[in-house]
């Protein structure tokens, strides 16, 4: 394949939708690409490559050069402060960062206890706060911290607010929406700009003609 882009993908719902929202910019997309279980996935057509990692790596794909571009949340940026461009919020995963815990209790004053699988985000908002906390890293189930006594508040991602009724959550603060964004390799960016360019144009129109309706 001749000037091949090479871009990492976040499997789950981040992956369908910004498949989809490739396939409305004109771009041909397999449709059994969306159910295939290889790692790597090569489009001859478009020129593509396709690395499906990790939400969490794929700012590392990135950063390090093995993708030119990757699609990744807000949330992992914000966390993992990589030394990558960020071109363009492609408005899908609509969803935010919170504070949330057991309803009508206080936070320790002494030694407030956060857990969450975004440690960086978290002692950065608390300490804007005012608060010294000790931060609690998890890579799961994050509801369950404040529940079995492990923490006094969770940071997590919150999209419909269903995960904490269910497990007798409230939501506390609101930290940040979060919406997936299209991210460069500084150095793909020089070398490979007018591929890039074509792209991130294609895919705005698509992004902006969906805010409009």
């Amino acid at each position: 394949m001749k000037d091949v882009l090479t871009i990492a993908m976040p499997k789950g719902r981040i992956f369908e939708e910004a498949a989809n929202l490739l396939r409305d910019a004109g771009f041909q997309l397999p449709q059994e690409f969306d159910d295939s279980r290889k790692l790597i996935i090569d489009v001859e057509e478009e020129s593509f490559r396709f690395i499906l990692a990790k939400p969490m790596d794929v700012p590392t794909y990135v950063e390090h050069g093995v993708a030119d571009l990757g699609i990744a949340g807000k949330d992992v940026m914000l966390e993992e402060e990589r030394d990558v461009y960020e071109l363009l919020d492609l408005q899908i995963s609509a969803c935010y960062l919170a504070v949330a815990g057991l309803p009508n209790t206080a936070l320790n004053e002494i030694a407030p206890r956060i857990a969450t699988k975004y440690p960086n985000v978290a002692a950065a908002y608390f300490r804007e706060q005012g608060s010294q906390v000790e931060i609690i890293k998890l890579n799961g189930s994050i509801e369950l911290a404040p529940i079995i006594g492990l923490s006094d508040r969770i940071v997590d991602i919150v999209s419909t607010g269903k995960t904490l009724v269910e497990n007798g959550l409230v939501e506390y603060e609101k930290i940040e929406d979060i919406t997936s964004r299209l991210i460069v390799n500084p150095a793909s960016y020089r070398m490979k700009d007018k591929r890039i360019s074509e792209l991130v144009d294609r895919v705005s129109s698509i992004v902006k003609a969906a805010a409009q309706k």
